[in-house]
């Protein structure tokens, strides 16, 4: 276990409750950038799916909180916390995080800047937090009820996408390789809303409509079934809301709504999360629809 550096403990905790007081759940990070309390089920033999329904600490972004007596538990908790995570995609800013490494091959402002271009649009004043390595992150709001999911390089090269079920290391964060930082200027600002076109980019892409068989969910559906039972901790929102967007573009939606409720159900997730997840995805899809 790291030696407890209680300065930068006090001052992570100084600003993750700043941060709560803006309405951001948070979590203690270690100096790795990782969640500082370790998963209480990872001696488990068969560990079940748990979100912190067992009332335990180290659940990751399930812990994040805008409640302080709650941040001041989790602190208490992980005294060798020198950072905080941010919790992405959850209200009342429904946080997306851009963030550009300066590590990549091809400049990733100069990539944002031609996708913005050509996809006419503009990044609107909103949060910036610089990096340790030179790198920046863009704190943009998310409309409710739209999943957008986690990616790497996806949108382009250098550039990754922090939403559900990820986190943003904030501001005042100390880690192995230096301070988080606000860029001047920004630290007041709110999240600023998403663009609709880059939200376009961010979400999984289309597919041609295929009418339903007359047989319902045909094996294109059953697919889509197995891709949310394969989900992992972290992606189960994610992969159903991409199959249940990919089953209303393809004509099988509704007949898919049980079977996909059966497969989220069975990767740990309530049945009300399941449904409004699906219920989303029914609606974003009519939303973009010709």
């Amino acid at each position: 276990m790291a030696t407890p550096d209680r300065q930068a403990t006090t001052l992570a905790l100084a600003h993750a409750l700043s941060a709560a007081e803006r309405g951001l759940a948070v979590i203690p990070l270690s100096r790795t950038k990782l969640p500082a309390l370790r998963s209480p089920h990872r001696d488990d033999p068969a560990p079940a799916p748990c979100h912190g329904e067992c009332g335990r600490l180290g659940h990751g972004i399930y812990d994040a909180s805008t409640d302080p007596a709650r941040i001041r538990e989790l602190f208490a908790a992980a005294p060798w916390a020198t950072g905080y995570g941010i919790a992405c995609g959850l209200p009342p800013h429904h946080l997306i995080g851009v963030d550009l490494d300066t590590k990549a091959e091809t400049d990733s402002s100069t990539a944002l800047r031609e996708l913005a271009l050509r996809h006419l649009f503009t990044i609107p004043p909103t949060v910036v937090v610089l990096t340790p390595s030179g790198g920046r992150h863009l704190w943009l709001s998310g409309p409710p009820h739209v999943v957008v999911p986690n990616s790497a390089g996806r949108l382009a090269p250098g550039i990754d996408i922090r939403g559900a079920g990820g986190y943003l290391v904030g501001p005042g964060s100390r880690t192995r390789h230096g301070t988080y930082t606000a860029a001047p200027g920004t630290a007041h600002l709110p999240p600023a809303a998403c663009p609709p076109a880059l939200l376009r980019l961010l979400l999984p892409p289309p597919r041609t409509h295929r009418p339903a068989s007359a047989g319902g969910p045909d094996a294109h559906g059953q697919g889509l079934v197995q891709f949310v039972l394969a989900a992992h901790e972290g992606q189960r929102n994610t992969r159903l809301f991409w199959a249940a967007c990919r089953a209303y573009e393809d004509g099988i939606g509704p007949a898919l709504v049980a079977p996909l409720v059966e497969a989220a159900l069975d990767t740990g997730l309530t049945e009300r999360e399941a449904r409004a997840t699906i219920a989303s995805a029914a609606r974003m899809t009519e939303h973009h629809r010709p």
